[in-house]
């Protein structure tokens, strides 16, 4: 909410009013105006002037549009928080990503796959279309947590937290204490009713592996990897790769990725895996980046920082280790309208080089990448400010495949359109999932078989859409600072 105020001004002393342009990293060091201290204010300001992929849709970003430091503080003065200031004061109507946080280390352990769960992944959908009650399903189970020990699994259906009908309006509330209780349910066909089975859940601190599955199908003679990979988490990149290390041991010809929960991460990560995917191309163009004015103008400035605008397809991890290659020339990729962000990269960066056959839903649309800025002169995490733990993740770059594809803002389309039926989601991994089958009818030459018949429940949410790291995509170092 802004704070609207008249401010009058008096005799401004010449020797203490100091540009904005000529000395951004002066503002870090004004006094507050009217006793406020701006200190947080003036970062999230000094940032998204910098770098912010938007800069050029906000006015107020310009770089000369404050003459001095003072008409400057009286904007920020505006906003009644940095919340405030961040959403409503200074992103692009376009941004549905950027977003801030007054705790970076929690942010950090979020990108480390470290958080606090009970191991429940759920989507919540309405049970009509035009009622307010809403009932979750499980997709999967973290192995080790509370679901996993009391027994919850894929396909279990609740609709009640702690005694109380979940409603469009009540879910965020009652999904958040770190105990509850679910009341499982049945659903048949567009009927939902309590089946009296009460399960208690613990959310607990928790690393999450994104390789929550991976194994070798033997369909008709055919050796088919399966992967299923819930997170772009580069702390896993090394086994990610062994996973791919196995997958070329035993000889797969076929691969099935199902990234139909994956709601993205580290773009160095989702480069390293479509070079694992196929290998034949190391050293050509994976994805191309797009930049504010001001930074693609820099970047473009030279041969050698031209090279800072690909992303080449990678013969090594950041680690140096070799990345295990499958020279794969398919890829069957399974996604849902969660699919988003690094998932879609992968997609649309290998459609150039591979056949990638895209089954299940349409994904999410999201083809930007942002980056951890923090109080600090660079905006590295060396030498942030010790007053705050502020950061700020603003989307900086857009990225286009080998040729040219971007802005796919209503997502990638799939060749075959299948949705999940929460009467019969199938197991993971099974030949006989509705997904799964699909890819493998294809791979056998088989006449496609489509689940059909079945009740379209309409999605409202899913676990984890109240974590800042939602359906995010971002690189992993902080670009150089070039001024104006």
């Amino acid at each position: 909410m802004k704070i609207y105020k008249l401010i009058i001004y008096t005799l401004l002393l010449g020797g203490f009013v100091t540009s904005c342009a000529d000395d951004k990293d002066d503002a870090l060091d004004k006094p507050p105006i009217d006793g406020r201290d701006l200190t947080v204010e003036n970062f999230i300001y000094r940032g998204l002037n910098e770098i912010y992929l938007y800069k050029a849709d906000v006015p107020e970003l310009a770089d000369n549009f404050f003459p001095t430091q003072t008409e400057k503080d009286d904007f920020l003065d505006n906003y009644a928080t940095p919340e405030d200031l961040f959403y409503d004061g200074l992103l692009a109507p376009q941004d549905r990503f950027s977003f801030l946080v007054d705790d970076y280390v929690s942010l950090e352990n979020l990108f480390s796959g470290i958080s606090t769960t009970n191991g429940l992944s759920y989507g919540l959908v309405r049970n009509c279309q035009s009622c307010a009650e809403i009932f979750g399903y499980v997709r999967y189970v973290l192995p080790g947590t509370s679901a996993d020990t009391q027994g919850i699994k894929r396909g279990d259906i609740f609709n009640t937290i702690d005694g109380t009908q979940l409603t469009d309006v009540n879910y965020n509330t009652l999904l958040t204490p770190e105990n509850f209780t679910i009341g499982l349910a049945t659903i048949n066909g567009n009927s939902v009713a309590s089946n009296g089975v009460t399960v208690n859940l613990t959310k607990q601190e928790y690393t999450t592996n994104p390789i929550l599955i991976s194994k070798t199908l033997d369909v008709d003679g055919k050796k088919v990897g399966y992967l299923f990979y819930t997170s772009f988490t580069s702390d896993f990149d090394t086994q990610l790769n062994d996973a791919f290390g196995e997958f070329k041991a035993e000889g797969i010809s076929e691969l099935v990725l199902d990234l139909r929960y994956n709601g993205g991460g580290s773009v160095r990560t989702a480069t390293d895996l479509a070079s694992m995917i196929t290998g034949q191309f190391a050293g050509e163009i994976f994805t191309k980046e797009e930049w504010n004015a001001d930074y693609q103008a820099y970047f473009e400035s030279t041969t050698d920082l031209k090279e800072r605008l690909l992303n080449k397809f990678n013969s090594t991890l950041k680690t140096g280790e070799l990345i295990n290659s499958l020279n794969l020339g398919r890829v069957f990729i399974l996604t849902t309208s969660r699919s988003a962000s690094a998932s879609e990269l992968v997609i649309n960066g290998l459609i150039p080089y591979i056949d990638v056959v895209q089954i299940g839903e349409t994904t999410t649309g999201k083809f930007q990448a942002s980056v951890t800025l923090y109080d600090s002169p660079d905006f590295g995490r060396l030498n942030a400010n010790p007053n705050h733990t502020y950061a700020i993740q603003p989307l900086v770059l857009k990225s286009t495949n080998s040729a040219g594809v971007s802005d796919y803002i209503n997502g990638l389309v799939p060749d075959f359109e299948v949705s999940e039926d929460f009467e019969n989601l199938g197991m993971l991994g099974d030949p006989n999932e509705p997904f799964l089958k699909v890819a493998i009818d294809v791979i056998l030459g088989n006449k496609v078989s489509i689940p059909a018949g079945y009740e379209i429940f309409k999605p409202i949410g899913e676990s984890g859409m109240d974590q800042i790291d939602y359906q995010k995509m971002y690189i992993d170092n902080t670009p150089p600072i070039i001024g104006k």
